[in-house]
């Protein structure tokens, strides 16, 4: 007997599990409800529309419902929302837009891929000035057809994840001034602050003002039709639209009236066969609750990869395939003008609040040889459970091939593997892709150095403190370094002088010991340690320390990615 299979949302999660449905079974009835004028579109790419990299508009659609129909015999319905579920009569209401007319619609199985709602928050004013969000085509279409009629000048950006950034990049490459506005004192709040500071330095160094730690409070017009965006210290922005991109938040309306059961953020939750609590209906998507992969603790992850791995799962078990969604990790990349942010797992803000033991490592690379051209640096964080050495989280930021890093982390990680692991990968190497000794080999060697106490260590945020004791610190960068800029009243020796000079070393004292990236002073650090000497060395070198702390006319200067 053939199945009736009716889908509420026909993007990613929705739209795969339609087709993965009918490659299982070229019998059942499938009937995708969606509300807007599109289905199957590429949400990611809307940002790139609106910069001009995409120019044609067929780009964005991936699949018409004309190719639903002939291809796979699934039946698209746009413009068709939905109501209302009756679980006990398996029936929906529904709602035809273009004809102005409800009906019922009875499934044997039904499947909520509703996606999120940007959050629009009401500001004071904000319905009086020109305040676009982006989620849909057609949101794209407004911006587009906004900036073309009336050549804004500037653009405000509420909020500083990854909607928020890519568009900042692609309203400069429209010609507009970009400011954006970020309550917290960070963009990209998924990354440590330290690797934030990567990020901050990128736009800065492409025109981009940043206010950070300032919440907006209002939005108002001024005399000559200009937007004003009020913040929540008093300060002002002068601006001639605004870009609303400070989260999204479940549709789970028709879940929660039908009583389905949701987690405390209003997301439907799901077992591993994606099923919610009603046996006869599954959930996919951003509007779901599913389990962290490291942590096994609830998780959302809002994210196209994961929706489309559970709308084939939801598929599966409802064609009769008994298949589960592990969980997820969190892995994502961004492209923000000439750099890549690449992240996975859990970062150590959450570490922080888990019981977790655990330690950082942070390493400063360059992605292929240095006799190559065009090498491009490289800022990795790599944090594991101590002793265990079990991988938990990676963050990567700049040239090319940082996601390349993080996805072979982020693989480690599924299989539940550890820094000693990653001593032993073996990673493809040609000059123009790698070097022989791979970045997240060397992540591996330090870490697991680390554990095996080949070397003891001190991390940047332990500076303040090492120079308010006047503790003994030992910069062995060259002069020409040394001079740019030290930690407290560190004292310098050149590495390659140090067996010549050793004798003015104190024995007596702990040393901290430091350079530019950490690796002269490790090796400094097994010399002086095998000679009798208590040497503490600095994870990451000091360019990591002064990343971490350095302010945005510093970070102007370049101190990362020369």
């Amino acid at each position: 007997m053939s199945k009736k299979v009716v889908i509420i949302g026909g993007v990613a999660g929705g739209a795969t599990a339609a087709v993965r449905l009918r490659r299982l079974d070229e019998f059942a009835e499938i009937i995708v409800l969606e509300r807007g004028d599109y289905v199957s579109f590429a949400n990611c790419g809307l940002p790139y529309y609106v910069g001009g990299v995409i120019k044609e508009k067929e780009r964005l659609q991936l699949v018409t419902p004309d190719t639903f129909l002939r291809r796979f015999n699934i039946d698209i319905r746009l413009n068709n929302e939905a109501i209302a579920i009756d679980r006990e009569k398996k029936s929906i209401l529904v709602k035809d837009r273009k004809e102005n007319k409800d009906y019922n619609l009875d499934f044997d199985y039904l499947i909520l891929a509703p996606g999120a709602e940007p959050i629009r928050p009401p500001f004071k004013g904000i319905e009086e000035v020109s305040v676009f969000s982006l989620r849909t085509i057609p949101d794209t279409y407004d911006i587009d057809e906004f900036i073309t009629q009336n050549n804004p000048a500037h653009a405000t950006i509420i909020g500083g994840g990854f909607i928020g950034l890519e568009m900042a990049e692609n309203l400069k490459n429209r010609g507009l001034d970009v400011t954006v506005v970020e309550l917290v004192d960070q963009v990209m709040v998924t990354l440590d602050r330290e690797m934030a500071q990567f990020v901050h330095q990128e736009l800065y160094l492409n025109d981009t003002d940043l206010v950070l730690g300032d919440g907006v409070d209002s939005f108002a017009k001024n005399t000559e039709g200009k937007t004003i965006v009020r913040t929540q210290s008093g300060n002002e922005v002068l601006t001639d639209m605004v870009i609303l991109a400070i989260g999204i938040k479940p549709e789970s309306k028709l879940a929660k009236e039908c009583g389905l059961e949701l987690g405390q953020r209003g997301h439907i939750i799901v077992n591993k066969n994606m099923k919610t609590s009603d046996d006869s209906i599954f959930a996919v998507g951003d509007a779901v609750q599913v389990i962290d992969l490291i942590t096994g603790d609830s998780a959302v992850v809002p994210l196209a990869g994961p929706a489309n791995k559970q709308g084939r799962i939801a598929a599966d078990n409802i064609a009769g395939r008994k298949s589960e969604y592990n969980g997820v990790l969190g892995a994502a990349v961004v492209k923000i003008f000439d750099i890549v942010v690449a992240q996975v797992g859990l970062n150590e803000k959450r570490l922080k609040n888990t019981n977790i033991k655990y330690e950082k490592v942070y390493t400063y690379p360059i992605n292929h040889p240095s006799y190559y051209p065009n090498r491009e640096k490289l800022a990795l964080k790599l944090l594991f459970e101590v002793p265990s050495g079990k991988i938990l989280g990676a963050q990567v930021i700049g040239g090319k091939g940082a996601e390349k890093r993080v996805d072979i982390i982020s693989t480690v990680i599924y299989f539940s593997g550890t820094v000693f692991d990653l001593e032993q990968l073996e990673i493809t190497y040609a000059p123009p892709f790698n070097n022989a000794k791979a970045a997240v080999n060397v992540l591996g060697y330090v870490a697991s150095n680390m554990l095996k106490g080949d070397f003891d260590y001190w991390h940047w945020d332990e500076a303040g403190k090492l120079v308010e004791n006047n503790d003994y610190l030992l910069d062995i960068r060259r002069e020409d370094e040394y001079v740019r800029g030290t930690i407290g009243n560190a004292i310098q020796m050149n590495d390659l002088d140090l067996r010549t000079r050793i004798d003015e070393i104190p024995k007596d004292k702990d040393i901290y010991i430091f350079c530019e990236e950490g690796y002269r002073a490790y090796i400094a650090q097994r010399h002086l340690t095998q000679r009798g000497y208590k040497v503490k060395n600095l994870v990451g070198g000091y360019i990591f320390y002064k990343m971490a702390q350095a302010s945005k006319e510093e970070l102007l200067t370049r101190i990362a990615f020369n």
